[in-house]
């Protein structure tokens, strides 16, 4: 029954989908992506060891007719994982259908929603929820079960979504890595609304570009997406933590200004739960070295500022924190792109860093590497768990 709102999404999208298959344009891409990790520090947890393997694949089947005014895509991902048993999850991403009409986007399924412009922590997205048995950086989202309506004016778009059934964010098991290091017991799951996982929520979204400026303004009501974690015992008397997920009304902004070579970003929410209010923020810029040394290269140069009027707190780990880092571009034909950053915690002086790099080898192969590091955290950090946990992470995907 947990699954029935989103099974029953996906099997309207699919059926309709099925429909559609003869009526105009449809194809079907996907890929099947091998996974090595590699830990290069001794476990904390007895279930733990030094390394992992798993492999993933996506397929994306759309279908478009009526002059690509309507359209259906079907998007269903999974991941088999030697170690983790909740890492190995099968997730439908998309399975939506949507239609224009004049000036009106109509869409109804599953969808990811992104809102958001600066690199290092995306505050104001919030639509979907966090699939952390993919990435720990929050980037990697859940499919979200919704219906959206947008009209575009020249004054700016408007955008309201409906958002049906709550998702709970995925946790690593005991033998999962990287993981924190009191087990989390999604059975004992808690939530303020009495609806649980079907409280009704809504999102609200404005944006409009202004010259070089690029504008959003949001407002959501519902279940906050990220839990908190409260200390209990299991069904054993072992500690553990119960997520808690509480109703929050939030207030959001997010803006870029592009001036020549450089980049301006700001995001920031004001919230109100658990009869609190606070603000969270973050800016900064970039700058970017067009053709460097004389060749096709571009590097980019990255610095941002992330700030919690409430300070340090067990509930957000970048509330006074410094991320820098340099993105290289060489702007071939394979593709290639390199991120190195680091983030640091003008507190406690503990740090993190982090390369991300990505190449396309051929037309069906693509490989990516990771690497996380962290150094000097304290055990008041809500990332202290992560630093013993340093990982290289190696991809191959095979595109068809």
């Amino acid at each position: 029954m947990k699954f029935s709102v989103i099974g029953a999404t996906a099997a309207l999208t699919i059926a309709t989908a099925a429909t559609a298959v003869h009526a105009g344009e449809t194809s079907v891409t996907g890929y099947v992506e091998p996974e090595v990790q590699i830990f290069t520090q001794s476990a904390s947890g007895n279930e733990q060891r030094r390394w992992n393997t798993s492999a993933a694949a996506e397929v994306t089947f759309e279908s478009f007719w009526d002059n690509s005014n309507q359209w259906i895509v079907v998007k269903p991902f999974a991941r088999w994982d030697l170690r983790d048993g909740n890492r190995s999850h099968v997730d439908m991403r998309e399975a939506k259908y949507a239609r224009v009409v004049d000036n009106w986007e109509f869409r109804i399924g599953m969808d990811k929603v992104f809102w958001g412009v600066t690199e290092a922590v995306h505050l104001v997205d919030i639509v979907n929820q966090t699939d952390l048995v993919e990435s720990i950086d929050g980037e990697e989202k859940l499919g979200q079960p919704m219906a959206m309506v947008s009209s575009a004016w020249e004054i700016g778009t408007f955008t309201g979504y409906l958002l049906p059934y709550f998702r709970e964010r995925t946790f690593p098991s005991l033998s999962g890595r990287p993981a924190f290091d009191i087990p989390v017991d999604e059975t004992q799951t808690k939530y303020e609304s009495g609806a649980k996982q079907r409280h009704l929520d809504f999102a609200l979204r404005y944006n409009n570009t202004f010259d070089i400026w690029d504008v959003g303004a949001s407002y959501f009501r519902g279940t906050n997406r990220n839990p908190i974690m409260v200390p209990g015992l299991d069904s054993g008397g072992r500690l553990v933590l119960i997520p808690y997920y509480v109703q929050t009304d939030r207030i959001s902004t997010d803006i870029q200004a592009t001036s020549g070579a450089w980049l301006y970003k700001f995001e920031g929410f004001w919230q109100d739960q658990l009869d609190e209010q606070n603000l969270q923020a973050t800016g900064g810029i970039e700058y970017t070295l067009y053709g460097i040394f004389d060749t096709p290269s571009d590097v980019g140069l990255v610095a941002e500022y992330v700030w919690d009027d409430r300070g340090a707190n067990s509930q957000n780990p970048f509330a006074n924190d410094l991320f820098l880092a340099l993105r290289w571009t060489p702007n071939d034909e394979a593709s290639t792109a390199v991120l190195a950053g680091t983030t640091v915690d003008l507190d406690t002086q503990g740090f993190g860093f982090s390369v991300e790099a990505e190449r396309r080898f051929g037309e069906d192969y693509f490989v990516s590497l990771e690497a996380r590091f962290f150094g000097n955290v304290p055990r008041s950090d809500p990332i202290f768990s992560y630093s013993d946990d340093d990982f290289i992470q190696l991809r191959i995907a095979r595109y068809f």
